[in-house]
């Protein structure tokens, strides 16, 4: 069976004048063919949202919306605006703002989002970039520090590892954060916006070295590192960095290899580090779930999926004609097969892989970059194992989607929610550890120490558990003086500045054909 919903060319712009006569349940259309090509994918935006975004009731008719009448800098940018726009209609009761209000940029959608196909390269497991993204610590703005590295980029070749400390970018030591200025936005263009950079570095050991670094395309590797803990009491901890939720093609094999040498050390307990993992593919979240769940709760429900009226009742016409393209059997499948699978399906079980088995407890490091694909794999396991997080509160999102092509472009917007085998789920303000919902300790990131570090802070909570079955340990001395701290909401403001281009969310890719 090929599970995945592969993302490849849609053939041509929507053809608006096939449903120029509006029948019952369509949505409102509007013009059909007359305008320019921005003109048709404009309104191409915002019809498929009246059929296929989750909160499509509470968007106004096409008049009233006028979706020509957004503009830009080039067409990006102006679908951009579009679609900011549509995300802010629907309210959540619970807050009395818009399910994607967004504090960080008030109008900017939480969620939705549209791009030229980096999502999907990304997840795919295709990167051409640096490899490698920094973060101020959150005891000294003035600390800039690299807080992952994948294996196999040009910055995992050079030697570059999380922990070392930033003192000079491109010959600039005035690297401190200023809260969005220009000091934060000459990092964020040299980091994600350049091809070339060099770097001066200084070890945990005060030791100084200089790398200059060319982007490039590598695969990546989703799994950071992993190691095994024996606490010395008859417990041993399997602890694994996942980075990113890829393809199956890509992150089950890389899974497989983790869970095996556990298995083969007698782990008796887990640490998932998914601090910085945005999300990714719905299957491959999934898999990892099946990875950890015990043997006796095989075939037991795992997570339920809601969508829209439209979709499932099968009225969304527009959406059936979405085109994708089999990149190994060159098939051409359409969300026609999508939509029917829909209609009779929104039930995930267990169905338990490989031989680790009766997990005693398992720990989720989490923070604000924690999003989506992670946080749906935290909620499933929450009836069914003890399940404990550390960290900072996650990113908040319930909701996941199917790309929707429009010309070049790839939208993204939310077509379903998820909640878990007790009903839980909504977490729009994301999960916080320690509360009532989320057992655990709640603390900022420490990216002074590397992954594995049995000293670093998160790290350190959980071991410390496991042997003594309470989080308590001394508290790190921090520096006083001239050095800011900075909040955990503020650090998380700083995260998402420094990481533009870092995936948030959950990618449906339920299996539309059988081979």
């Amino acid at each position: 069976m090929k599970r995945g919903l592969v993302l490849g060319a849609f053939l041509g712009i929507v053809i608006l004048s096939s449903c120029s006569k509006k029948k019952d349940g369509d949505p409102d259309i509007g013009p059909s063919k007359n305008g320019s090509a921005l003109d048709l994918m404009r309104d191409s935006v915002f019809l498929y949202a009246k059929e296929a975004y989750y909160w499509n009731d509470g968007l106004p008719d096409y008049a009233t919306f006028k979706p020509r009448s957004f503009t830009g800098s080039n067409d990006l940018d102006a679908l951009t605006k579009e679609v900011n726009a549509i995300s802010q209609y629907k309210i959540n009761p619970s807050t009395g703002k818009a399910y994607e209000y967004y504090s960080p940029s008030p109008g900017e959608s939480k969620y939705s989002f549209i791009d030229e196909g980096q999502v999907s390269d990304e997840l795919d497991g295709i990167q051409g970039d640096f490899g490698f993204a920094p973060l101020y610590t959150q005891f000294d703005d003035n600390d800039l520090r690299i807080k992952y590295v994948y294996p196999g980029s040009p910055a995992g070749k050079a030697g570059i590892k999380r922990g070392d400390r930033v003192t000079t970018i491109n010959g600039n030591s005035n690297i401190s954060y200023d809260n969005g200025g220009p000091r934060t936005e000459f990092v964020v263009n040299a980091f994600f916006y350049s091809k070339n950079i060099t770097l001066v570095l200084q070890r945990p050991d005060l030791t100084r070295f200089t790398v200059e670094l060319a982007a490039d395309k590598y695969t990546t590797n989703p799994v950071l590192t992993y190691k095994v803990f024996d606490t010395g009491n008859g417990r041993k901890v399997g602890y694994f960095v996942f980075n990113v939720f890829t393809s199956e093609k890509n992150a089950p094999p890389k899974l497989d290899q983790v869970f095996n040498y556990f298995s083969a050390n007698g782990v008796t307990d887990l640490v998932v580090d998914l601090r910085y993992n945005g999300g990714g593919y719905v299957s491959t979240a999934e898999y990892l779930c099946n990875l950890i769940v015990p043997a006796s709760k095989n075939n037991t429900m795992m997570y339920k999926t809601y969508y829209n009226n439209t979709l499932t009742t099968g009225r969304a016409n527009l959406l059936a004609n979405q085109v994708r393209r089999d990149p190994e059997s060159g098939e051409l499948y359409n969300y026609a097969e999508l939509l029917n699978y829909l209609a009779v399906n929104n039930t995930e079980n267990f169905s338990k892989k490989g031989s680790l088995n009766n997990i005693g407890k398992v720990f989720f490091i989490v923070g604000s970059g924690t999003a989506s694909a992670s946080e749906l794999t935290i909620n499933n396991l929450l009836p069914v194992l003890d399940v404990k997080l550390i960290g900072s509160t996650t990113y908040g999102k319930p909701v996941g989607f199917f790309d929707i092509k429009i010309n070049k472009y790839e939208m993204y917007i939310p077509e379903f929610e998820t909640k878990n085998s007790l009903t839980q789920g909504g977490y729009y303000n994301g999960m916080t550890p320690g509360s009532a919902q989320y057992p655990g300790q709640l603390a900022g990131d420490d990216i002074t120490h590397d992954f594995g570090d049995p000293e670093e802070t998160l790290l350190k909570y959980a071991l410390n558990y496991v042997k003594i079955g309470t989080f308590s340990m001394p508290q790190k001395v921090q520096s006083t003086g001239e050095i800011t701290t900075l909040s955990l909401k503020e650090s998380a403001a700083a995260a998402k500045a420094l990481d533009p281009g870092k995936f948030s969310g959950m990618i449906f890719d339920k299996p539309l054909h059988k081979k």
